[in-house]
């Protein structure tokens, strides 16, 4: 598979599975009316919450490769092993080069961080969305005359 595949199916087998909510009908509605009511309150909910529990979350962006030149913790990691090779005594191209080395993977791990970080926060909304739409369609649902559970 390729990686953005693989990134998504991780992120769609991390969101919690949402909770099944049950209506039963209070004051003896129909199983006709129990059907129209739920599609009226799910509709509502939508328009409420601002959520569409029937539109599949968008991916998260994908995660951005570190650059090849940029920012420059390569070549700050260089200057920094030079400094100390240059102090300790040792070869300073060695030190430049086993620097620049550091630099790219604390670059590389700043990249990892920042995706997951965008990937935690994509699910947090997701929950929050599904959360607040449950909540909205089962107060139309009680004020239609069902107990939700």
């Amino acid at each position: 598979m390729k990686p953005l595949h693989l990134a998504t199916l991780a992120f769609c087998a991390a969101l919690p599975v949402a909770a099944q909510q049950y209506a039963f009908p209070a004051k003896g509605q129909s199983p006709q009316q129990q059907k129209t009511d739920e599609a009226a309150c799910g509709t509502w909910a939508t328009q409420q919450s601002g959520f569409d529990p029937s539109k599949p979350a968008a991916p998260p962006p994908p995660a951005q490769p570190a650059p090849v030149t940029g920012t420059g913790a390569r070549a700050r990691g260089a200057a920094a092993g030079a400094a100390v090779g240059a102090i300790t005594g040792n070869d300073t191209s060695d030190a430049a080069r086993a620097g620049a080395v550091a630099g790219g993977v604390a670059q590389r791990s700043a990249s990892k961080r920042a995706a997951a970080g965008q990937q935690q926060a994509a699910s947090q909304q997701q929950q929050a969305g599904q959360a607040g739409w449950q909540k909205a369609r089962a107060a139309c649902l009680e004020g239609k005359g069902y107990t939700v559970k």
